[in-house]
């Protein structure tokens, strides 16, 4: 071990000695750049030869319909992922001036492929198109790289962040990264948005992968995000360019394995060629859809609101530079307030239930009201997460969140009974779902919200660059954990709040120490009512009865054994490192045929739940046993987890 480190800080020392290109590296390869790069154009065209598109049209009406008092916009919750992508695709054909892309990850299997090439066409026809994308877990593949900085003229690609100036960070790099230059590599760009001709944006949780549409063959993501039409598109615009001319944010040509493979192809014979994609029967009907208007109006036209007050919230890309100063996390101390002032009700939605210090006091004193607001909380359960040890540190602090916080926990299925296996998009119609003041899990239905399942093992976003084994791109440690049963399993992504019944939130921010501090994130915070009614109805359904268990105490049919038992789970819950106590406070629950759901409050919850275990459908396994020493030794790593 002592070799090992002695090698590491020495190849720490030398790589950021030898990281930064020359000016004469960069100008070299920015030379046969600009002599290789392909120019051809396929459009002669004042519009570059857009096609038409509804919602284009939308976002167009809402602009002209807007005044400087009074703004008007258009929303559209993209909960399914064949219309998220859908929507993506129609949109890059109906771009007449520019596309901007700003991601955490960028893979390259079917999903990815398919927005990077229909990007390329864009360029070619004459759109300005930009992606940029956070380096840690983006791309990776210098050659690629190469290859698309001379695509198109028209196409500009950057990293953000990048580690030793490359674009690619193999393990030992990885390792020396952490020890050399810890606090830089773990402040990550986590923004999400797609953002067309500054008329119309994307933003939520979506990166650029199969499994964030639901093509993955064996883990898909439950994600979200939102579509927003009219003046707005200017505030996104306005926070991608502060990123794009961010110091961090790296041109190709700037990292050193890149400019290696553009100098080794001096002749640029290496070129962008039509992807292979695994499934292009898929592809092709994706294609169809995507410019097919009654598709369209039927998947997305009729789920769109029109609106007034619509905000983009995002950090500053200096929030990597100094995550203290309170005017760089924008996002994240709005959300606070909002928070704070809540009066009757929050309906939370967030992958990772792990607490910021910040929200923790908020929820603890909001909860000491005498009329405190009711927290309606969805989850992962260690079924249904890829991000094992963060939910080791959520399972930890269970107690806290029903007592001190008074939280509602609905921890997704692995198998949840409203995915849609088949990829058909069937959401709830109106009023199939229990009203704002109706209780969590009310209704005994799973519901359907179309989404499906295709592919697996690709790294998790969720965590960070410290996620076990997330810097091994589809390896075998960071898989779910096993389950007792077979067949497509889905995770939660999405992360959404709904506050009163009145303010809603679509974004990138985890509500987790990551996010809050490490990170930079966005979202769009939407002020009315009928949209506020429409995600929360979404996030309730991941909540019902076949689609989620309920958390709760553990029934006490030991007497004072059991006041004994919850006494020494308390002291070990509180010890920082040593917490190895295996009988904890709650459990989880599932729904007994015939009964009504309840809270977990409510004095017959024994009558109506059955308690199924601490981790339900997980196969005993390593993952189990990594989940205890992570909940015994983990606690204080939440903020880089």
């Amino acid at each position: 071990m002592r070799r090992l480190a002695l090698f590491l800080i020495l190849t720490a020392t030398a790589l950021v000695q030898g990281c930064s290109l020359s000016h004469a590296h960069i100008h070299r390869a920015d030379v046969i750049v600009a002599q290789t790069i392909d120019r051809e154009s396929t459009c002669a065209g004042a519009d570059h030869c857009a096609t038409s598109s509804p919602l284009i049209a939308a976002a167009e009406e809402a602009n002209s319909a807007s005044t400087a008092d009074k703004p008007v916009h258009v929303a559209t919750l993209l909960d399914d992922g064949e219309a998220a992508m859908a929507a993506r695709i129609n949109l890059i054909h109906a771009a007449r001036r520019t596309i901007d892309v700003q991601t955490y990850i960028w893979e390259q299997d079917d999903a990815g492929n398919l927005v990077l090439n229909e990007l390329i066409k864009a360029a070619r026809r004459g759109v300005q198109v930009r992606i940029l994308a956070d380096q840690l877990f983006s791309f990776r593949d210098p050659e690629l790289l190469a290859k698309l900085a001379r695509a198109n003229e028209n196409l500009q690609i950057r990293l953000y962040n990048p580690t030793f100036q490359s674009a690619k960070t193999p393990p030992l790099e990885f390792a020396a990264g952490i020890l050399c230059c810890f606090y830089k590599f773990n402040q990550r760009m986590h923004n999400k948005l797609f953002l067309v001709d500054d008329l119309v944006g994307i933003a939520g949780g979506r990166n650029y992968e199969d499994r964030y549409f639901d093509w993955d063959n064996t883990f898909d993501y439950v994600d979200r995000d939102v579509m927003i039409g009219g003046p707005v598109a200017k505030t996104m615009a306005a926070s991608f360019d502060l990123f794009w001319e961010h110091k961090r944010s790296a041109p190709l040509t700037h990292l050193r394995d890149v400019n290696q493979a553009i100098v080794a192809d001096d002749e640029g014979k290496q070129r962008w060629t039509e992807p292979a994609y695994e499934k292009p029967d898929r592809v092709e009907q994706l294609l169809w859809e995507a410019d097919d208007p009654d598709w369209l109006d039927q998947h997305i036209g009729r789920e769109t609101l029109r609106m007034n007050k619509v905000e983009y919230q995002s950090d500053l890309p200096g929030k990597t530079d100094n995550p203290k100063r309170r005017e760089v996390r924008a996002l994240t101390r709005h959300l606070m307030g909002l928070m704070r002032n809540a009066k009757s009700e929050i309906v939370l939605q967030t992958p990772y239930l792990v607490m910021s210090k910040p929200a923790r006091r908020i929820f603890k004193e909001i909860h000491k009201r005498e009329q405190p607001p009711r927290v309606i909380v969805s989850t992962n359960s260690l079924a249904s997460t890829d991000a094992f040890a963060v939910y080791a540190v959520s399972y930890k602090h269970r107690k806290r969140y029903l007592i001190d916080y008074g939280f509602e926990i609905y921890e997704m299925k692995p198998r949840p009974g409203n995915t849609d296996g088949d990829g058909l998009d069937r959401r709830p119609e109106a009023g199939t779902l229990p009203p704002y003041t109706a209780t969590a899990g009310g209704g005994s239905g799973s519901g359907s919200r179309g989404r499906r399942g295709e592919r697996a093992g690709a790294p998790s976003e969720a965590t960070g660059p410290f996620a076990l084994g997330s810097h091994s791109h589809k390896g075998a440690r960071n898989r779910p954990a096993p389950l007792i049963t077979e067949g497509v399993r889905f995770g939660l992504h999405a992360k959404s709040i709904v506050i009163d019944d009145t303010f809603a939130m679509v974004g990138s921010h985890n509500f987790d120490p990551r996010s809050d501090h490490y990170n930079t994130e966005s979202g769009v915070i939407v002020y009315d009512k009928r949209f506020a009614d429409r995600l929360r109805q979404s996030i309730m359904q991941d909540t019902l009865p076949g689609n989620a268990w309920v958390i709760g105490p553990r029934e006490k049919t030991l007497g004072v054994l059991s006041e004994v038992n919850e006494a020494i789970g308390d002291v070990s819950e509180h010890l920082p490192f040593f917490d190895l106590w295996p009988f904890r406070y709650a459990t989880s629950y599932d729904l007994k045929p015939g009964c009504i759901p309840m809270r977990w409050t409510d004095p017959r919850f024994f009558e109506c739940y059955e308690p199924v275990g601490d981790f339900p459908e997980v196969d005993v396994s390593l993952k189990l046993i990594y989940t205890r020493m992570i909940t015994a030794f983990g606690a204080s790593a939440a903020g880089i987890l």
